[in-house]
């Protein structure tokens, strides 16, 4: 499986490929990190959905990893895009069976690649910590926001907690492109269904329904990234999210393995 992932790891290191991903994380970090201490004061908000984060919060020890925080669902739907295509595009331009020639258990093919592009989200997890937290620092002052408390052990801890948060969740939303990727076998229709549904159909129906939004994966997944919230525990949104991702991939597997190699 080791020489699976290395394969793997080459093609996701394409200039083409990672070059535009960390770029996309740099600009999606920045600008809401940017947004949260530029409009501190805006009556219209400074977070998602017009929601305010105010300076006494931002002042908390927690309050050094609000912006990376923030941007974990925008993290999540680069991680979608990426595990659904990089999965789906064996189908589209024919190559799984060259693979299988070289290596005939697909379920090592399957968990190999799957291994690889946690590493990679791992790696763009990193970025996007280190500018989001950067960008706090340099920002801070501008919106007359104390940092004291950013460098304690608290502050310590709470960088520590976010990046964990972040990254199980970004994980978590590549693990939901994958499961669109096998499913459809087509990158444009995994990738197209799948930011529809996290961006547009959870939200839609989780602000028309009451409490439907504790059985989407993409609303637990970005309640993980935060470290839970008062409506939804953290505990029950890791193990909500992660239990369907799950039974998902158990399907999805099932069909790899069974299944023609052509689309």
């Amino acid at each position: 499986m080791l020489k699976v992932i290395r394969a793997e790891l080459r093609k996701l290191r394409r200039p083409s490929l990672s070059l535009s991903t960390i770029l996309t994380v740099i600009g999606t970090s920045s600008l809401v990190t940017s947004l949260l201490f530029l409009l501190i004061d805006s009556p219209q908000g400074n977070a998602r959905e017009g929601q305010r984060i105010s300076r006494e919060i931002l002042q908390l020890p927690s309050g050094v990893v609000v912006g990376f925080n923030n941007s974990a669902t925008l993290l999540g739907v680069v991680a979608l895009c990426i595990f659904a295509a990089q999965t789906a595009q064996e189908y589209t331009y024919g190559t799984l069976r060259n693979l299988l020639v070289r290596q005939p258990s697909r379920m090592k093919i399957l968990f190999g690649k799957l291994a690889a592009m946690k590493i990679f989200a791992i790696v763009m997890v990193i970025f996007s910590a280190i500018v989001s937290i950067g960008l706090s620092y340099a920002l801070a002052p501008t919106a007359k926001v104390s940092t004291a408390l950013w460098t304690n052990s608290d502050g310590r801890l709470a960088i520590q907690q976010g990046l964990l948060n972040v990254l199980i969740s970004t994980i978590g939303f590549g693990l939901f492109g994958m499961i669109l990727g096998l499913l459809f076998r087509s990158p444009i229709s995994s990738i197209s269904i799948g930011v529809i549904w996290i961006l547009i159909i959870e939200g839609l129906l989780s602000a028309v329904v009451k409490n439907i939004d504790k059985y989407f994966p993409g609303q637990l997944l970005s309640v993980v990234a935060v470290g839970g919230t008062e409506k939804i525990s953290y505990k029950y949104a890791l193990f909500g999210s992660y239990s369907i991702l799950l039974l998902g991939l158990v399907l999805v597997a099932f069909l790899f393995k069974r299944r023609d190699v052509a689309n």
